[in-house]
């Protein structure tokens, strides 16, 4: 498949390179069902019919599926990249339910009106054009059925000198996301360790005095290893393609994707939302 023009090929190149090096076979245990919990605390578990189908769009290691797949049916994985999809068929090899697509998102990989849910978290900002990529999720789905995404958000809950300093960085992205995959993972290592580290844990010891530090720099990794934040730091920094939306914006997007009900996360991180396919009027 990948034949449609809503993908960019080189930022699925990097993902599959990114998957590769970080397999998530150590995000295991009490930090994994943590993570996991972060998106999926407002999804409508209970909504969901007995012997539910659901897709994961943009499945990478397959990081999610691992804990979704035990609740429900059957879960179609789908990712662009080859190299993704075969760790995720390698980490979810134990699951009999999965079902794994090498396809991108407006290939219509899925029959119309045929899941009873979907979800797709980190993925939908990193294409081209991301309300049509919504539009095509919500095809998928039966009517009633919930959609949980998660997009980058463009700090409308947060000061401005936030955003500035998020644009510094978005300046090394676009230098370090253009380097050879063993530089760029070079690199991102020694923000993880030189960034991301030391303002976690300076978090988590204001966190322990008593501090407020949701605001602090990087403090939502204060509970997390250091392998998430190398992943995360390869994420951020080492993708080609990277867009950011307010919050008013992904709920337009939701609604002309022909989803309603839209409800979002108040917490870590911005923005995570559900709603439902529209019914039939």
């Amino acid at each position: 498949m990948n034949n449609n023009n809503n993908n960019d090929p080189k930022t699925v190149s990097s993902f599959g390179d990114e998957w590769a090096r970080f397999d998530q076979k150590k995000l295991i245990g009490d930090e994994h069902a943590y993570l996991f919990d972060t998106y999926f605390h407002i999804f409508p578990w209970e909504s969901l019919p007995d012997e539910a189908q659901g897709f994961d769009m943009g499945c990478g290691s397959g990081r999610w599926a691992s804990l979704v797949a035990p609740k429900i049916a059957k879960l179609t994985c789908i990712d662009p990249s080859p190299e993704a999809l075969a760790v995720a068929q390698q980490n979810l090899s134990h699951l009999s339910n999965t079902v794994f697509l090498n396809a991108g998102v407006s290939d219509q990989p899925l029959p119309a009106n045929s899941q009873d849910f979907g979800y797709s978290l980190g993925v939908l900002h990193h294409i081209p054009d991301t309300a049509a990529a919504l539009k095509d999720c919500a095809e998928m789905l039966k009517p009633g059925a919930p959609f949980l995404v998660y997009l980058y958000y463009r700090f409308d809950n947060r000061p401005v000198w936030y955003a500035l300093i998020w644009k510094a960085s978005d300046i090394m992205r676009r230098g370090i996301s253009r380097m050879p995959a063993r530089m760029k993972s070079m690199i991102t290592d020694v923000i993880a360790t030189a960034i991301y580290y030391p303002l976690a844990r300076l978090a988590l010891l204001g966190k322990k005095l008593g501090f407020n530090v949701d605001r602090w720099l990087l403090s939502s990794y204060r509970d997390t290893s250091f392998y998430t934040m190398r992943t995360d730091s390869r994420d951020r920094f080492g993708t080609p393609l990277e867009q950011r939306f307010t919050r008013s914006e992904i709920k337009a997007m939701m609604l002309a994707a022909g989803l309603e009900d839209i409800n979002f996360s108040d917490r870590f991180p911005f923005w995570v939302a559900v709603g439902k396919k529209s019914l039939p009027k």
